[in-house]
């Protein structure tokens, strides 16, 4: 498992197309889920902060296989953005790895906690998630991606 970062050609793409094929397959989700994931990755790609922001690729055996985003919440604040692990690479500790690249940074430019937000329901990352030390703060049930679900928002201090 190698993970590098987030700068050749295709690697936008390939997390927006990922994530629309991946969730709509597993949970039935919509486009608007794969759009949401577009403006994420657009955001990033045409203004992000270099000394503060970073993006992640997975590879195995040279494919891609996962991504992670670490973007500015707030001055004090980092947010995990788009945690995605292919099905090809599940159980190989891409996940783990992803998210200790993205905490690590996070520490390392100066944020004073980390946030992300995803739904019930994925616990395969929210196992993750709680093993880096991330507490569930706040459930909202919401209707989003074409289906009534609970979004979350989980933080941790760095």
């Amino acid at each position: 498992m190698l993970i590098r970062p987030l700068d050749q050609p295709g690697d936008l793409g390939w997390v927006v197309q990922a994530h629309g094929e991946l969730y709509a397959a597993e949970f039935g989700w919509d486009t608007s889920f794969e759009a949401l994931v577009a403006k994420i990755v657009g955001d990033y790609a045409t203004g992000h902060d270099p000394a503060r922001e970073a993006a992640w690729i997975a590879e195995l055996d040279g494919s891609r296989v996962g991504c992670v985003f670490c973007v500015r919440e707030d001055d004090a604040t980092a947010k995990l953005r788009v945690l995605l692990v292919h099905p090809d690479a599940r159980g190989k500790g891409a996940g783990n790895q992803l998210v200790s690249t993205c905490v690590e940074f996070a520490q390392s430019v100066g944020y004073q906690r980390m946030a992300l937000w995803t739904v019930d329901g994925l616990r395969s990352a929210g196992k993750i998630y709680e093993a880096h030390g991330f507490e569930l703060v706040e459930s909202t049930p919401q209707h989003s991606f074409g289906h009534d679900v609970t979004g979350q928002r989980w933080e941790r201090a760095l």
